[in-house]
């Protein structure tokens, strides 16, 4: 059962998300704009895992479906990318079971409802 939405944004090819759990923008459209990537989500009761701020300030705003994992690195190397979040990925998921917007920052995670 599908559980989060990847953003278009975000890597395609990561072994963390190669499951039923995760779908990837790209295997629905690409091209989606913010709304239909927010409908979709809300429709489908999933969490969008995105590095765009157009729906962590959207959340603030309203309750879920769908919630959001905001990831706010900035540009980084994908192999460190890759090290952080499968590092840390499994409080990212507690976390936002309680919040409704989960910043992941390279030091810390914060929640937000």
């Amino acid at each position: 059962m599908r559980q989060y939405l990847i953003d278009v944004n975000l890597p395609f090819y990561f072994s963390l998300w190669n499951n039923e759990k995760y779908i990837h923008q790209r295997n629905i459209d690409p091209k989606w704009k913010d709304v239909k990537i927010w409908d979709y989500a809300k429709e489908n009761n999933l969490t969008i895992i995105t590095k765009d701020s157009d729906f962590s300030e959207r959340i603030l705003f309203i309750e879920p479906p769908p919630r959001v994992i905001h990831i706010k690195f900035g540009n980084i190397k994908m192999k460190l990318f890759h090290k952080i979040i499968t590092e840390i990925w499994e409080e990212v998921c507690r976390t936002s079971e309680d919040y409704k917007l989960v910043n992941v920052f390279v030091d810390r995670i914060e929640g937000i409802n």
